[in-house]
Order: structure tokens, then sequence, then C-alpha cells
């Protein structure tokens, strides 16, 4: 059995991102976990919404939408929405968890400038928490959490340095592994609809999914580490 770790920006992003491939690998053998950077506080255009009530909320949603999916944990940093940094303080803590669950393969964000829901799509402007969380798991992987003289107070409790084999980016224009989700779409979309702060589950973009009867797919950029 192979273990997988899930890094998204936000509440969603997994599901948006990722969650066919979570459903259709799960169902041969492989474990899921997440990593969900910030609190969410931010997602919403209503001025009114009480911060630390959407903060629960999103966290409430996060955990449903991944079970949904068979994701084995789900675990928050709970860094502020909007303002994650590719520092020392993520990095550590970055490090700490890929050293925790010792996965063999990371998805999390491409962090490049624009992103893509496919190679050829128009592309979006990449949230700037999306670039920071995806650059900051790539320091993570190499060289830091491999290299044991990297915060070494690690090892005094129990996190032994580790090797990641495979990094998937999604969003890439660059995209070399193509995921056949036709079987988990459904699976995927009624992950996503779990977030009911963020869309609803009639959203047009929704049911033009569900009903467009062509092939589905997830895009990634997979970065393969050496031995």
């Amino acid at each position: 059995m192979k273990t997988a770790l899930v890094i998204g920006a936000h509440p969603d992003d997994p599901e948006f991102g990722v969650g066919g491939t979570v459903a259709a690998w799960g169902e041969k053998g492989w474990e899921f976990h997440y990593l969900i950077v910030t609190d969410g506080s931010k997602g919403t255009p209503d001025a009114t919404q009480d911060p630390c009530l959407l903060i629960q909320t999103r966290q409430q949603e996060q955990q449903k939408a991944a079970q949904m999916l068979g994701v084995k944990s789900v675990e928050f940093l709970g860094l502020p929405d909007g303002e994650v940094q590719a520092d020392q303080n993520l990095l550590e803590k970055l490090v700490a968890i890929l050293r925790k669950r010792k996965p063999y393969a990371v998805f999390t964000h491409n962090p490049e400038a624009l992103e893509y829901r496919r190679p050829g799509s128009r592309p979006q402007i990449a949230h700037r928490d999306h670039r920071a969380v995806g650059q900051c798991v790539l320091d993570a992987v190499y060289p830091v959490a491999r290299d044991p003289h990297y915060f070494p107070a690690h090892h005094a409790a129990g996190l032994t340095a580790h090797k990641v084999r495979e990094v998937y980016l999604w969003g890439s224009p660059q995209a070399n592994v193509r995921v056949d989700i036709r079987h988990t779409l459904n699976r995927k979309l009624d992950a996503i609809v779990q977030h009911q702060s963020q869309i609803a589950a009639d959203h047009p973009r929704i049911l033009k999914s569900r009903q467009s009867g062509r092939p589905a797919h997830e895009y990634f950029l997979r970065l393969r580490i050496s031995p």
C-alpha cells in the first residue's frame, strides 16, 4: 500500500484539485491524508459573516468531503487565510507533517503565478496562498524533509528524516500525467458540494459536469525524486 499526502491551501482545494484521483486511487489501495494550511476565514463575499464561525463551518465541510472520498485523516495548520508566506515557520510545519506521515507521494498546488484546469485551457491568476503553499511544499520535500540536520529537534521528537518519491502538482500547464476519473467523477462532485459555504449543489459548473457525459480527467505535473 502506498501513502499519499494532499496539501491544500484552503478547505475545498483538495476536492477541486485531486478529488477524483483520491477516490480512484483509494479504490486501488492507496491511503490518502489531507493537510489544510489556512483557516479559510476570508472565503466569503459576505462582509457580515463572523470569521470564527466560518472557520468552524469550513473545517466541518472539509471533514465531510474528505470522508466521502475515503481520506484517512485531515489536519489543519490554521494559518490566517490570505496571509500565507513560504517562510521558515511554514517550512518547519510542513516538514514535521512529512516526517510524521512519511508519504510515498505528495499532491499540491502548482507554485506558479497562473494555474490551469487542464493543459491548453484558459489560465487564471493563482491565489497567493496557492503559490506560497506550492513553493513551500516543494522546498519541504526536497531537500529539507530528507536531510536530518534540518530541524534536528524533530529527531528528538521521533520524527525521522523522510524522502518523498513523487510530487504531483495540480494546475500546471506542463502536466505529464492524466488520471481517468470517469467512474469517480460523481464522488468528486459530491465531495465538492459538501463545501456549502463555497458552492451550491445546483451550481451550473456542478450540473454541467454531472450531465456532460464526456470523459473526465485530472491532470498533474509529476516530479519524480531520484533515490
